[in-house]
């Protein structure tokens, strides 16, 4: 089997892994044609793996490369005819910890990942998207773009900025059919929590669930990423602890305040993640 003239498509980064993979195997259920883009070959072709025969590509793709983007995306119109019904700019990692403490390095680069990247793919994926009727555009942020988030600030802020890319391109580009959307989700069972806390001997998910915060299980994303690109709604709450920081950021400030404090010293579950673009 091979991508068939009119099959959907979309194109998914960081398709190794947590989030992307997830919507890779629920979107390939539903028959679409999946492009797994990431920098991890080997976590692509396992992703690859668990789709159906025939029904994904590959590409090698550094999401803060403009010539990769250009590239894959390239590589991608050549086996859809040129269109793309969905872009899932979802590649992004997570660094924690006091701002103080953070080194420049890892700044930089999770505002590449996470914010320019998103902005580099829109761009390099815009005309696919136009040629492509009722297209979508779907941006990860996080349940740390409704409030921000003690010692993970840098983080957050790259989600803020994600969720005003979403609400933009929604008003920017509906003169060319093309939607714009974003998930915001709250804490994943996925590899970015997966890593023991510093100065523990817990893992990032074990830490959180210590405390009394909900993780949820990643199967929860295909459906979300779904109900997002087919529904009306910008924004996508996903899970409890999204949706709770959603209703108190519109109809109670400050019991959401409190509930940040509340939250304050689990910045340190990202502190030591792995990059996963």
């Amino acid at each position: 089997m091979a991508y068939q003239t009119g099959q959907k498509s979309i194109f998914i980064t960081g398709g190794a892994s947590g989030l992307g993979r997830e919507v890779a195997r629920y979107f390939a259920g539903k028959g679409w044609f999946i492009g797994i883009a990431d920098i991890n070959d080997a976590g692509m072709a396992e992703t690859a793996s668990m789709l159906p025969e025939g029904q994904s590509s590959v590409h090698r793709l550094d999401v803060t490369s403009r010539a990769n983007w250009k590239s894959a995306v390239a590589d991608f119109a050549t086996i859809t005819g040129g269109t793309m019904n969905v872009l899932f700019n979802n590649a992004g990692i997570g660094e924690g910890g006091p701002i103080e403490e953070m080194t420049d390095e890892d700044i930089d680069l999770m505002i590449a990942i996470n914010f320019t990247g998103c902005i580099s793919g829109t761009r390099a994926c815009f005309e696919m998207l136009k040629n492509t009727p009722d297209s979508c555009v779907l941006y990860t942020a996080s349940a740390a773009g409704i409030y921000g988030v003690a010692d993970l600030s840098v983080y957050s802020a790259t989600k803020f900025a994600v969720r005003g890319l979403a609400e933009s391109h929604d008003l920017e580009f509906n003169k060319y059919g093309i939607k714009s959307r974003s998930l915001m989700p709250g804490f994943v069972d996925t590899n970015i929590i997966s890593d023991v806390v510093e100065g523990t001997n817990q893992t990032g998910k074990e830490r959180l669930e210590e405390s009394g915060v909900l993780v949820s299980p990643v199967s929860i994303i295909g459906p979300a990423a779904w109900e997002a690109v087919h529904g009306k709604k910008v924004h996508t709450p996903v899970n409890k602890m999204a949706k709770q920081l959603a209703f108190a950021a519109r109809w109670m400030p400050g019991r959401l305040r409190k509930q940040a404090v509340e939250l304050a010293d689990l910045g340190n579950v990202l502190a030591g993640a792995e990059p996963k673009n």
